[in-house]
């Protein structure tokens, strides 16, 4: 088997930054660090000059922008103003269908806005924006069928009833006593045990 070299350790002298050639004749700011102050500060303030040009070229694009929509079509401006009663009128009707279908689930769902939230409103409107109250209906009884546990219970709301076998009393060592027996029984044991 060769041997191998054994690592050298060299040490590194730290190296000076070589000095970056001069450009058209002009010395590299960067390396005296004074110079490099007066260039920062330099470009501070180009950057600060371009700033305010920024500042006072806003309002000249929003009045391009304005002299831009003034110059749109009619017809252009209309079609935009269409698109937004349409998206209007869609959010309406979700609205009227989603109170509609809240409406009819109160009678049957103990929490109508399950109701709400699992069936879909664009699914019962006709094409002249007229609500399917009948289809509403058949398709909450349907999600009542997959769903009972969404059902209205009849007595209403469910309350806890006490169990009185459980606690102390349900151990089966003591039988239910009035608080005038167990009184009664505390003072006999009380007067034989003096």
């Amino acid at each position: 088997m060769p041997e191998e070299p054994e690592n050298e350790q060299v040490e590194q002298q730290p190296q000076e930054p070589e000095a970056v050639p001069e450009a058209n004749g002009e010395k590299d700011p960067w390396s005296d660090p004074a110079a490099a102050r007066k260039e920062i500060e330099k470009l501070r303030r180009e950057a600060a000059s371009q700033r305010t040009k920024v500042r006072e070229l806003e309002p000249l694009a929003a009045k391009a922008k304005e002299l831009e929509d003034a110059q749109k079509t009619e017809a252009e401006r209309l079609a935009e103003q269409l698109t937004a009663e349409r998206e209007r009128a869609t959010s309406a009707t979700r609205a009227a269908v989603a109170a509609k279908v809240e409406a009819l689930a109160a009678k049957t769902f103990a929490d109508p806005t399950d109701a709400v939230g699992a069936l879909n409103p664009t699914d019962y409107v006709d094409g002249s924006g007229a609500i399917d109250t009948d289809r509403i209906t058949a398709d909450l009884a349907d999600l009542l069928q997959r769903k009972p546990h969404w059902a209205k219970t009849p007595e209403g709301p469910r309350r806890p009833a006490p169990d009185l076998t459980q606690g102390s009393s349900g151990n089966g060592n003591r039988t239910p006593n009035s608080p005038a027996q167990e009184f009664a029984g505390f003072m006999e044991r009380a007067l034989k045990g003096r």
